[in-house]
């Protein structure tokens, strides 16, 4: 199935990112088609139930009565639930190979600020309480009509209601938008946007959320990257004492010149090094491509003859949109799920580099960049059974 963008034509993806990436929402009626129909409320339900599934259950008595269960929900939560509830369910891609396509419709944004595509469902009245995210969201109507409210940006210092299990509050602002979407419907909120989305009936919304890595995350990164010393990294000069200029003070005192005497130096250090910015640049690469949920492998393992013979038949491969993958460039790594690939061979680099672009290759495409890279025969047997192990670990589909 070919996916086509999600944006308007008179939207290009340069004005998009210039004039409404994190600065204005965004409605573009039958943005995606393709996803109506594709489910169905009962089929979250099931699959809510699920005991491999990441899901949340939300009830709502009154507007400073909200509960929240986490995990394990059974059909009997389900059947106990008042007038206003809804149920969330988290990477969808992993259940559904058909939904993870739907990425391709944001091509123009990287796969590296993907999080997940997360569904909710809630009938008539219900919602998630008036918020804000800490990401860009674009929210595609599956299923019935929600209403959308969208009004003041918010910060870390927006106050939330006081006593409640999720972060709501009562203040929206001034409205700037007010819809509602209906099946194909697109609405881009970016990031810390106000919102509140009401069920105006049984209604399924999927949220295709992209984020930019946490500090913290990174400085966790930074520091396994000093702790296990990649041998390509030369990192003796942070071993080296920092040079201060004593002055005189109580011999107890830890003082704020010395303090401040450091921070300049480590700073300058980290600035000027050609080691930590290679550091840096794998920190960020193993943080972007990590998960937050485990991903789900078949216990199928794929056989090589039976690959050979779908390529002979004409079969295309792709990225699956489960896994997360990026690249370095100069020199060229590959990154799977937060995991640096430094055990492949200069084909197979290339192969997952295409394929991380958006490419489909057929046999003719690999056999092409084999050729341009004079691997020789021995390399493209190679090279099918390490496509084997690829369909093994989630990280690419044959179609």
């Amino acid at each position: 199935m070919t996916i086509q963008s999600c944006l308007p034509t008179e939207i290009t993806p340069e004005i998009f990112l210039r004039d409404y990436w994190q600065k204005k929402p965004l409605v573009v009626r039958n943005a995606m088609p393709q996803i109506v129909g594709m489910f169905e409320p009962e089929d979250i339900f099931q699959l809510a139930t699920n005991e491999d599934a990441t899901a949340r259950l939300l009830k709502q008595y009154s507007d400073d009565d909200w509960r929240v269960k986490l995990g394990e929900i059974t059909e009997e939560d389900l059947a106990d639930v008042p007038e206003k509830w809804s149920v969330l369910v988290q990477n969808m891609e992993q259940w559904s190979e058909e939904l993870g396509e739907m990425w391709n419709a944001f091509g123009f944004i990287p796969q590296w600020q993907r999080d997940d595509i997360m569904v909710s469902y809630a009938p008539k009245g219900g919602s998630v309480g008036k918020h804000y995210d800490e990401y860009d969201v674009f929210l595609v109507q599956g299923y019935g009509h929600r209403r959308w409210q969208l009004g003041k940006w918010c910060d870390p210092s927006t106050e939330f209601k006081p006593n409640q299990p999720i972060r709501i509050f009562d203040d929206m602002g001034d409205l700037v938008l007010d819809e509602v979407m209906a099946p194909g419907d697109l609405l881009y909120i970016p990031s810390r946007m106000a919102h509140y989305g009401v069920a105006q009936d049984d209604c399924l919304t999927f949220s295709f959320g992209l984020r930019y890595p946490n500090l913290s995350d990174l400085l966790d990164n930074i520091n396994r990257g000093f702790c296990h010393q990649n041998p390509e990294l030369n990192l003796t000069e942070f071993l080296v004492p920092l040079r201060l200029t004593q002055t005189t003070q109580p011999t107890g005192k830890l003082g704020e010149p010395e303090i401040q005497l450091m921070k300049q130096q480590f700073l300058q250090t980290l600035a000027n090094s050609a080691e930590f910015h290679r550091l840096f640049q794998q920190a960020v690469a193993t943080t972007v491509t990590s998960r937050r949920y485990d991903i789900l492998v078949s216990d199928e393992l794929a056989d090589p003859d039976e690959l050979q013979a779908w390529f002979d038949d004409g079969a295309l491969l792709v990225q699956d949109n489960n896994c997360k993958l990026s690249y370095l460039e100069n020199p060229l790594e590959i990154y799977a799920n937060g995991e640096l690939l430094d055990e492949l061979n200069e084909l197979e680099k290339a192969v997952l580099k295409r394929l991380a672009d958006g490419e489909a290759l057929d046999w003719a495409s690999l056999q092409e960049m084999a050729m341009q890279l004079s691997a020789d025969d021995d390399l493209i047997t190679l090279l099918i059974d390490s496509i084997c192990n690829w369909l093994d670990d989630g990280w690419v589909l044959c179609k």
